[in-house]
Order: C-alpha cells, then sequence, then structure tokens
C-alpha cells in the first residue's frame, strides 16, 4: 500500500469500528417491539381500528382485525391475525413515521449532496483519480460501516406502518407458508414471501422475538449493501479503483437509499438489486440468467415488467431464434418453481387474478407520485378523467408506448449489449414520469441503473442524471413518508414540495432523452468513421 492508500485504510477501519461499536450500544438499549413502533403509530392504528380514519375510494378494506394491533410470531404455530387486503403501494402517507429524525435525516441529505458535489469536483481535477489502489480492507470496511450504521439506526427512526405489515406477512408465512394468500389477505406477489418467511421463522426464536420489528428491515437494508458491492466490482472492470470506490460508496450512503431501506423499512431495494442483477446479466451476455432474474423480480413487484422489454431488445438483437424459445422455457420454469408452493388448490389463473388486483387497485392519474401528472395538479384524481382528448389512462398507456419505442430505438441505434442499462433507465423514468396510476417509490431504480449506465458508457452526464434522481427520489419519498402539511392519502392538494420535484422529474427525463440520443449518434458516427 501507498501512504495515502494506508491512510485511507486506517480512517475507514476507524469509521468501521465506530459504526460497529453504535450498532452493539444501539441494540443494547433497543427495548423491544413497544420501543420500535413510536406513539404516533399506535394513535394511528388506534384511529384506524375505532372507524376515525376513512377508508380510500378504492374497493379494498383497508380496516383493521379486531385485537391487540401487530401481532408477534408463535412458537405454537398458532394462526396470527394479519393486516387483511392492505396493500404495500397505497401512497398512504405518514402512517407511523417517526418525525424526531425528520430534521436530522434532512441535513445529512443537504450535507451528502455538497460532498458529493466536492469529492465530483476533485474527480475532474483528477487529483483522486489513480490515489487508492484496489484494497479488501477499504472495500470491506466501507461495506462494513454503511451496514452497521444502517443497523444503528433502527432502533431509533421509528417503523412505519408499512413495516407492520410486512412483520404479520412474515408471521403468517413462516406458520402458513402454503396457505399464506389464504391466511393472509395480501396482494403481495410470491417471491418476496420467500424472503419474509425466513425472517418470520428467525423473529419466532425467542432470542429473536424482541427484535422482530427490527428484522423486517434488515432483507432490504443488505440488498443496499450487496447493490453497493455489485457496483462496485462493476466499476473495477471498466474504471479507476479509487473511482469505484466512490460510487459504490455513493449509492450506500446516498439519503434516497437510506430513507427507503432504513427509515421506512420498504423493500425496493432488494427489488433494485434484482433489477441491477438483471440488466448486468444482459450486459454479461448471460440471458438466460438475465431470465431467471427478471422473473423473480416480475413475481417480487408488478413493475418490473416496465424494465422486462430490454431483455426482448437483446433478443433480437442476438436474431436468434433458439434463444427466444430458451428463454421463454427458462422463464417459465422459473415461475413453476417460485409458484408451485403457493398453488395448491387454486385456478391456474390465480397470480393472474393476483397482478389484476394489485395493478387495478388505484385507479387514479398519480398516486403519490410526484411526476407529470401531480405537476398538472391531478394527484389522486381518477384515472378515467379527461385530459385534453384523452382519459389520463390513456394518455399513460401512450407514453408507456412512447418510452419503450424510444428505448427499443436507443438500443438499436447503440448496437451494443451495454446500452441495456440506459435503456432501462429510460424505461423506469419515463413510465414512472408520464405514466398513470404511479407510486411515490417506482422511480427507485433509476439511481442505480444511471450508475451502471455511466460504468458502461462513460458519459458524466450519466452521472449528473443518478445525482438528479437521487435528489427527486429523496424528495419524493421524504416528504410522503414524514407527511408533507398538505398531502394526505386521497388528497388532490397541491403543494410546492409537489410541484418542483414534478417539475424536476420532467425535466430530467426530458434531459436523459438528449443525453441518449446524443451518445448514440456518437457511437454510429464512431462505428462508421
Amino acid at each position: 500500500m501507498n501512504i495515502l492508500q494506508k491512510r485511507t485504510a486506517f480512517i475507514v477501519m476507524a469509521a468501521f469500528l465506530l459504526a460497529f461499536v453504535f450498532s452493539i450500544v444501539s441494540l443494547s438499549h433497543y427495548k423491544g417491539e413497544e420501543h420500535l413502533f413510536s406513539i404516533q403509530e399506535s394513535h394511528q392504528l388506534k384511529k384506524i381500528t375505532n372507524g376515525i380514519s376513512a377508508p380510500d375510494n378504492n374497493s379494498r378494506d383497508h380496516r383493521l382485525p379486531s385485537g391487540n394491533g401487530p401481532a408477534s410470531p408463535s412458537n405454537s404455530g398458532e394462526h396470527v391475525t394479519p393486516f387483511h387486503n392492505l396493500s404495500m403501494d397505497n401512497g398512504a402517507g405518514s402512517q407511523g413515521a417517526n418525525k424526531d429524525y425528520e430534521t436530522p435525516l434532512a441535513l445529512y441529505t443537504v450535507g451528502f449532496f455538497i460532498a458529493a458535489a466536492f469529492v465530483y469536483g476533485l474527480l475532474k481535477k483528477k487529483k483522486w483519480h489513480h490515489s487508492i489502489g484496489h484494497s479488501r480492507v477499504i472495500l470491506w470496511s466501507l461495506l462494513g460501516t454503511g451496514l452497521f450504521i444502517r443497523i444503528a439506526l433502527i432502533p431509533w427512526v421509528g417503523s412505519h406502518m408499512d413495516a407492520s405489515l410486512f412483520k404479520n406477512w412474515a408471521s403468517v408465512a413462516a406458520n402458513h407458508f402454503s396457505n399464506f394468500y389464504a391466511k393472509s389477505g395480501s396482494d403481495y406477489p410470491p417471491f418476496y414471501i420467500y424472503i419474509l418467511f425466513i425472517v418470520g421463522k428467525v423473529g419466532s426464536l425467542p432470542d429473536f422475538q424482541q427484535y422482530f420489528s427490527l428484522l423486517i428491515k434488515i432483507p432490504p437494508i443488505l440488498a443496499d449493501v450487496v447493490t453497493s458491492y455489485l457496483l462496485y466490482r462493476l466499476a473495477r472492470k471498466y474504471l479507476a479503483p479509487s473511482f469505484a470506490y466512490l460510487l459504490a460508496m455513493g449509492y450506500l450512503f446516498n439519503p434516497a437509499i437510506l430513507v427507503n431501506s432504513t427509515f421506512w423499512g420498504q423493500v425496493d431495494s432488494f427489488f433494485t438489486l434484482l433489477i441491477v442483477l438483471a440488466i448486468v446479466m444482459i450486459t454479461e451476455k448471460r440471458i438466460y440468467a438475465s431470465a431467471v432474474i427478471f422473473t423473480a423480480a416480475v413475481l417480487m413487484k408488478p413493475q418490473a415488467i416496465i424494465i422486462l422489454p430490454i431483455l426482448f431488445f437483446e433478443l433480437i438483437r442476438l436474431k436468434q431464434l433458439k434463444h427466444f424459445f430458451g428463454i421463454a422455457f427458462t422463464a417459465a420454469f422459473t415461475a413453476g418453481l417460485i409458484l408451485l408452493p403457493f398453488s395448491a388448490g387454486k385456478s391456474p389463473t390465480w397470480i393472474i387474478n393476483l397482478f389484476s388486483s394489485t395493478i387495478g387497485e388505484y385507479p387514479y392519474a398519480s398516486v403519490n407520485a410526484y411526476n407529470f401528472y401531480s405537476l398538472l395538479g391531478a394527484n389522486y384524481k381518477d384515472s378515467s378523467a379527461t385530459l385534453l382528448f384523452f382519459s389520463y389512462h390513456t394518455w399513460g398507456l401512450i407514453f408507456i408506448v412512447a418510452t419503450t419505442i424510444f428505448s427499443w430505438l436507443i438500443y438499436i441505434k447503440g448496437r451494443s449489449f451495454k446500452y441495456a442499462a440506459l435503456a432501462a433507465l429510460i424505461q423506469i423514468s419515463g413510465v414512472f414520469t408520464f405514466s398513470s396510476s404511479m407510486h411515490e417509490r417506482y422511480l427507485f431504480p433509476a439511481a442505480a441503473l444511471a450508475l451502471v449506465a455511466y460504468i458502461y458508457l462513460k458519459d458524466k452526464n450519466l452521472l449528473y442524471l443518478s445525482l438528479g434522481f437521487s435528489i427527486s427520489i429523496f424528495m419524493n419519498t421524504f416528504f410522503v413518508l414524514y407527511g408533507d402539511s398538505n398531502i394526505q392519502q386521497n388528497s388532490t392538494s397541491y403543494p410546492f414540495s409537489m410541484f418542483a420535484t414534478s417539475m424536476l422529474n420532467v425535466l430530467l427525463v426530458v434531459y436523459l432523452v438528449k443525453v441518449a440520443w446524443n451518445l448514440v449518434q456518437k457511437s454510429t458516427v464512431l462505428k462508421t468513421a
């Protein structure tokens, strides 16, 4: 190691030890379930059970069952009363979010983006470009620091109502895995139920019952770390080692990533890991592995269908019919394995019915997604309402088709699998921004996909886009999680935060279209020169 590398290793090892000690102290002071679920959440649960909170306008029953609130796993294997028919993508605002750490999180976010701009300035001047070589000590210390800081924060930041739903679903999965859907009333696709099954089993052990609510956040937190590691490994192949560290750590400590998994307790990090893996498999010419991962992603969250065309684009680029049949068989076989434990006694179309129920659950122009429709003031406006000549729903379908055609054009003109991540970024950001019925967290994979696209295409504009999408993702998540004073579920109010973030997302997509077109034009010139 050179002197700078030794000093860097010492600093990150010290940070790792501090984070580790912080996590041990934090967990040792943890007082169990009642400590994690904040007073705000207890009040919210009480309001809903007493019928104070009005249900939303769709057909689903959002009332909680009678009883003592969130159930803990039972060693006897008895049925755990779940929250019935509750969606995890309800855009419900700050139900149960602990606002004590709202201000520190906001300050951390401002500091992070200032630091990111400063570091990028140094990189542009090439003061850090080749200073630090590959070091496992530095890498694992940084990853460990990110992991233990998250673990240390969990007991303090409280829990959103969604974490309570995951907790109950984990209990049901652990006790009634094959009969999960009958017992839980959940509309969540099957793949993540396997993860909840493991969490439920661990949480049912006597030594872990006290930490059950903490365990719910561990899978997405681990996904944050694994995605960061994946970005590092990928960047090491194409970029300088120091830059690989900075990209990976920039993702791991990104407040847009932190707020989702650690503060909210959502699983978008896990979903994003699958999407990034699927795209990387395409770029690494392993399309059958990509098909397996894409299938798992679709069976975790329906919005994976938005990015699925990228696999189709690659199959067309390969121009070999055998791959079409091979991919179809691989996807069908993978889906069969995932669905089999839940399919006993059900109609062969049960998964289609589940997806139809989930996708059609919120017939609104926008569901707290700060996008084009929210910019027009159509948040929670009925998607059947007319905008100019068509309904919001029809406009959404038109934009989905237009976005897919454009991303296909970029992929064709790029003439390389290296454009897979860029096409995926166009898909997720374009559909989120211009399609109807989007939720606030559907843009989440964009931050990682922009980094993957940068690693392969090395265009600095993709770094700017990753930064821009990170800001918009954080703002949308933050204001919905902590309940903007003017935003309530099923509300068409129009606060400034919605206007500013919605405008930012529209501008980012326009900028992305320009960047993508310039890239393929440059590629075409180089290949024909």
